[in-house]
């Protein structure tokens, strides 16, 4: 744990509780909280892989373990739920030859002891691993991976009945990914899944340059195409957030290039309460002077709503890298309203920060990582916002 905090270089409702370097592989990818413990993916330049602390004290989280990622790979994803962590293994960096040895497909844990994790399984992805996981419990677990014969990655959806015996259960691809198809999209885009949030029997699935593609996953084992949604300005389509009770789909764009006046990426709300979705409303981005600044600027992660966290169908909690944590009000879907953000000043070392992930806990706590180097910060609402936050929970 960090002993004096970091600075705050700008901020309104949210404040900085406690801050953990990691160990000094600042590199946070995903966090996740479950009970006292909180499990940290790294995103892999400093070669660690999962960082595992003790936060029964949140204002003093405790450093317990680190695994190391394998050699020519990364574990920068972690679900954790039902008595099982899930960790991703993938080739990295992404664009190293494949002739080096990499791990690729999905680590499974029982976290009976929730800080000594023990292994149970691996099922291999092949190809060139598994990207994205989602897991909330019951019996699957949904992937984006580029498995053998396959240009990028696809939905792939994982059996865990019998957790020792990962086994898949069915994928589903954009025409033209597989080998000896014919690409069906533009030339010069990227049609590639990154992950899929479920609400009932749609799979609401983010397929960056092709943006949004709804799935009925009545059937779990034949996901057939439901829905399909891009947009002007678009591309990277990352996460995409469903709000059943008010037939919403929240969506990012990930930034996924330096600045500055890197093309814009925004979090857009869309109405899936017809036939086909459309976009309502663009959630304003931050101050133009974000965008005159090195390394990402834009949108990236979404608190996903996970059973056992903070719910809310009202208010968007979102990292935005350089521009840090933002919050949203949608009382009026058709004209979301920032109402709280959080910016660190640039970790040592870093010209900007970099905030990458967040988690929201069930006391409403915020958990976020720096990318780069910064590590672990933990937020906490100023009394206006935390009664709000109370007020608006699902």
């Amino acid at each position: 744990m960090t002993s004096v905090l970091p600075a705050t270089g700008s901020a309104t409702g949210l404040r900085l509780a406690a801050h953990h370097d990691l160990g000094g592989h600042g590199d946070g990818m995903q966090v996740m909280r479950e009970g006292d413990a909180l499990y940290v993916g790294h995103t892999g330049t400093s070669g660690m892989g999962t960082s595992i602390l003790d936060v029964s004290d949140p204002a003093r989280p405790a450093l317990v373990s680190q695994w190391p990622a394998p050699a020519g790979s990364h574990t920068h994803k972690v679900q954790v739920a039902g008595g099982l962590l899930l960790v991703n293994h993938e080739k990295f960096p992404y664009r190293a030859v494949t002739s080096e040895p990499f791990s690729a497909g999905l680590a499974v844990y029982r976290t009976g002891d929730p800080l000594h994790p023990e292994q149970v399984a691996f099922w291999p992805s092949g190809g060139r691993g598994v990207h994205r996981v989602v897991w909330t419990g019951g019996r699957y677990a949904h992937l984006s991976a580029i498995p053998d014969g396959f240009s990028d990655r696809i939905w792939v959806v994982l059996d865990l009945s019998d957790p020792g015996h990962p086994a898949e259960a069915a994928r589903w691809w954009w025409p033209g990914q597989r080998e000896g198809e014919t690409a069906s999209w533009p030339g010069g885009q990227r049609y590639a899944a990154h992950h899929a949030l479920l609400a009932g029997d749609r799979a609401y699935l983010g397929y960056d340059d092709a943006g949004l593609v709804v799935l009925d996953v009545s059937d779990m084992t034949r996901p057939r195409p439901a829905g399909h949604l891009s947009w002007a300005g678009g591309g990277s389509t990352h996460t995409c957030l469903p709000l059943p009770g008010r037939e919403l789909v929240v969506v990012t764009d990930e930034q996924v290039h330096d600045g500055p006046h890197a093309p814009q990426r925004a979090i857009r709300v869309l109405d899936v309460s017809g036939g086909q979705p459309r976009v309502l409303a663009l959630c304003p981005p931050p101050g133009p002077r974000y965008d005159e600044l090195p390394l990402r600027f834009g949108a990236h992660n979404l608190h996903e709503n996970r059973p056992g966290s903070y719910r809310s169908e009202r208010l968007i909690f979102a990292t935005y890298f350089s521009a840090g944590v933002r919050v949203y009000d949608l009382a009026d879907p058709a004209h979301p309203a920032e109402i709280a953000h959080w910016v660190p000043e640039p970790p040592p070392g870093q010209p900007v920060p970099q905030i990458n992930d967040l988690f929201v806990d069930e006391s409403g706590l915020i958990w976020a990582t720096d990318r780069i180097g910064g590590g672990l910060y933990v937020l906490a609402a100023e009394p206006a916002l935390a009664a709000l936050m109370e007020e608006a929970r699902a």
